[in-house]
């Protein structure tokens, strides 16, 4: 079977994309065609391609004069998707248990955190991590609308992450807290599990997003 073709359009904006969410290029970055294509040793064709989806995507904002930045995350956009963040894993969290499905999300929930452990050394990663970890969370509901509503905020909810990290959340901390709020799942204790998820995920996280 052959490999599938990865056009330069599409390894454009990959590469693009995870500078972005990666915050080698931060929110308010001026970009301009020149610079990309230098960066990215091509030519212009395939980097105009990915800067549209890009800009499509709502990463890529352009003005007025045509000038090129990257998307800023306001104050009023973090607390939007935190927000959404717990009204949605809020409920969640508490379907996993009253539909008895607690212990199974344990484990599922468990190799998300596992693999966030492993990442603790590279912010970007790490978020990465923590965000599969939440959509495991948000998983329960069976829905395919919420599942596209966090994967449409994903770019958002990883940029907002590495910013809480930025500004003083610990990432050791909050991976030795979600072993024990796992371990509070598994003897279903429901109150104490959701104590650790609010504190670290939806309080601490707004709160240092926000700086």
């Amino acid at each position: 079977m052959a490999e599938k073709h990865v056009s330069l359009a599409d390894q454009a904006y990959e590469t693009i994309r995870t500078n972005i969410l990666n915050l080698t290029y931060p929110p308010g970055m001026q970009l301009t065609e020149a610079k990309l294509t230098a960066d990215l040793n091509m030519s212009r064709n395939p980097v105009r391609t990915a800067i549209k989806m890009l800009q499509a995507e709502g990463l890529i904002v352009t003005d007025y004069y045509k000038s090129m930045t990257v998307k800023e995350i306001t104050e009023k956009d973090i607390r939007e998707i935190y927000q959404l963040r717990e009204l949605l894993e809020g409920n969640a969290f508490q379907l996993i248990f009253t539909s008895g499905r607690y212990e199974e999300y344990s484990y599922r929930i468990e190799e998300k955190i596992v693999r966030m452990c492993a990442a603790a050394g590279d912010i970007y990663q790490w978020e990465v991590a923590d965000t599969n970890m939440h959509l495991e969370i948000v998983s329960v509901y069976e829905n395919d609308r919420i599942n596209r509503i966090y994967e449409n905020n994903l770019s958002e909810l990883i940029r907002m992450g590495q910013n809480s990290v930025k500004n003083g959340m610990d990432i050791v901390k909050t991976n030795e807290n979600l072993k024990t709020m796992v371990q509070y799942m598994r003897e279903n204790n429901y109150e104490k599990a959701y104590a650790i998820l609010k504190a670290d995920h939806f309080t601490i996280g707004k709160e240092t997003a926000l700086g």
